[in-house]
């Protein structure tokens, strides 16, 4: 082939960008997953999109937010879903397709719409417990028995998490002096990486032994920031863990994957701490009531055996001579002593002796 007959690089770039501009003239709206986003210093976001299907990518393309759209979008995306863009996030964004000869085909966003990354999360997390039901895994938790007097609890935070510190101040410092031996093992709280973080965490502490319980805290977040507590992987390790597992995870309105395959779920660090004060207060209560029923039963017997003896008293002082003579009655013993019971008994001459309430009388048979 004659060089005659060749293009230029650029004169094929000039061919391929007019063919997309002519091809993709307007503004489109496109559903795909954010692989990775910058947000760089200049003020301009750069993103990587992609589309994948069971697991195999089919696609993927550069993304740029402008910086004299970034700022308000940021802002309006964050206020709608209480999250800024992330790896990993389903969005629905309005593009323009462009292409520059130095830097290939790049498509420009100017809208996107945060309801759709919501809804695209709350699908995938319905697809999670249907194949947590389906597999057995939703109640096996619920199965395990927390042990009367739980002590040994192993935490699962960031290690300078505001949650932990508070789960730790108000365990600590409970109202009844009751201690409990809390670990923390370290883990990432949120992101894409969380739930393998948190899946580590859980090995380790099963790899330790000795504890009772397994503790996940973490404060509150937007729904997009928890939605790691959503994870399939994460859900699985909860449910076979053979301990107990309890979350704290969110606020009032939120209830995860996480919360829902755990033993137990709570709302706030502070609340599970109680929940474990509570447990030791009723154990105390009821080894109280054991001591209360021995004193009782002890109060009972004693009672039991100060009626006897009164009793066994009254027979005494009832059958005491003093008592009878007392009565105006006497009584008349031999020589020796012995009580005469019968004159027949007697003799003439014979010694005796008469007893009265206020002395004696010695007497002889005539």
């Amino acid at each position: 082939m004659a060089d005659s007959e060749a293009i230029g690089l650029l004169e094929l770039q000039e061919m391929i960008r007019d063919g997309v501009e002519s091809a993709v003239p307007d503004k489109l709206w496109i559903r795909a997953e954010i692989a990775s986003v910058q947000a760089k210093a200049n003020g301009h976001c750069y993103l990587e999109l992609s589309e994948s299907e069971d697991g195999r990518l089919l696609a993927k393309a550069r993304a740029v937010i402008w910086k004299g759209v970034y700022f308000a979008l940021r802002q309006y995306f964050r206020e709608a879903t209480g999250s800024d863009l992330a790896p990993g996030m389903q969005i629905l964004a309005r593009v323009q397709a462009g292409y520059s000869e130095l830097y290939g085909l790049t498509l420009v966003i100017d809208e996107l719409e945060p309801q759709f990354t919501l809804g695209a999360a709350e699908m995938e997390r319905r697809k999670t417990l249907e194949k947590l039901e389906a597999e057995g895994l939703l109640d096996r938790q619920a199965a395990l028995s927390l042990p009367d007097l739980p002590y040994a609890l192993a935490v699962i935070s960031a290690e300078d998490a505001a949650g932990f510190g508070d789960f730790c101040t108000h365990i600590s410092n409970n109202a009844y002096g009751f201690k409990f031996r809390v670990d923390l093992f370290p883990a990432t709280m949120q992101g894409e990486s969380a739930p393998e973080s948190i899946v580590d965490a859980l090995e380790s502490v099963e790899a330790a032994g000795g504890y009772d319980a397994v503790l996940i805290l973490r404060g509150g977040g937007s729904n997009l920031d928890l939605a790691c507590f959503d994870d399939y992987g994460l859900a699985f390790a909860i449910a076979n863990c053979p301990l107990p597992v309890f979350t704290a995870i969110g606020h009032e309105r939120d209830r995860h994957v996480a919360d829902i395959v755990a033993h137990e779920a709570v709302k706030t660090p502070t609340a599970l701490a109680d929940l474990f004060i509570d447990c030791a207060a009723a154990e105390d209560e009821r080894i109280g009531s054991y001591g209360n029923r021995l004193r009782l039963a002890f109060a009972a017997k004693l009672s039991a055996m100060e009626n006897a003896v009164a009793m066994l008293e009254q027979r005494i002082k009832a059958a005491d001579p003093r008592g009878i003579l007392s009565r105006g009655y006497s009584l008349v013993t031999d020589d020796r002593g012995i009580v005469v019971n019968s004159a027949a008994s007697l003799s003439k001459g014979q010694r005796l002796r008469i007893l009265f309430a206020d002395g004696k009388v010695d007497v002889e048979v005539k």
